[in-house]
């Protein structure tokens, strides 16, 4: 079971296991979203663009890091929605072998109680192996409260 929105508070850090980046993630994500850019799938194409070989897609990066934090397990069945994500940039490649780094600090929490719920604002920085800043930003969940003494929910 994840944390409920009461178990998060500001300035609480997070650390998430490491998910290496492969050549068959890059060509399943651009089969998948049919994003096809030369430079996620030619690795002439980027080294010509001044890259070392081809490069995961940003999006393909991002969605790695919301599955990293999900494997932290605080997410797991107390998330309610995925509500925002703010001020997100991407500022160096992530190349096949590069293993990532997820680090998440809580930000702000906001209650609503009429929703039994609560919105976490998380900080969240990704790194590869050789602690170079890969993307980060800010994402704002929808988690749910504690449900009340007796109540199965």
């Amino acid at each position: 079971m994840g944390r409920y929105f009461e178990d998060f508070a500001v300035d609480d850090a997070i650390a998430a296991p490491e998910r290496t980046v492969t050549s068959a993630d890059i060509a399943a994500f651009a089969a998948l979203t049919g994003d096809a850019n030369r430079l996620h799938v030619d690795d002439e194409f980027a080294r010509a663009s001044g890259f070392r070989e081809r490069i995961a897609h940003g999006a393909l990066v991002l969605s790695l890091a919301l599955g990293m934090a999900w494997e932290t397990g605080i997410l797991e069945d107390t998330t309610r929605a995925f509500r925002e994500i703010e001020s997100w940039k991407f500022t160096g490649p992530a190349y096949p072998g590069d293993q990532l780094q997820l680090m998440v600090h809580v930000a702000a929490t906001r209650a609503y109680p009429r929703l039994r719920s609560g919105v976490v604002t998380f900080r969240v920085a990704v790194t590869n192996h050789r602690g170079e800043a890969v993307c980060g930003g800010t994402l704002h969940l929808l988690m749910a409260m504690r449900p009340p003494v007796g109540d199965p929910d």
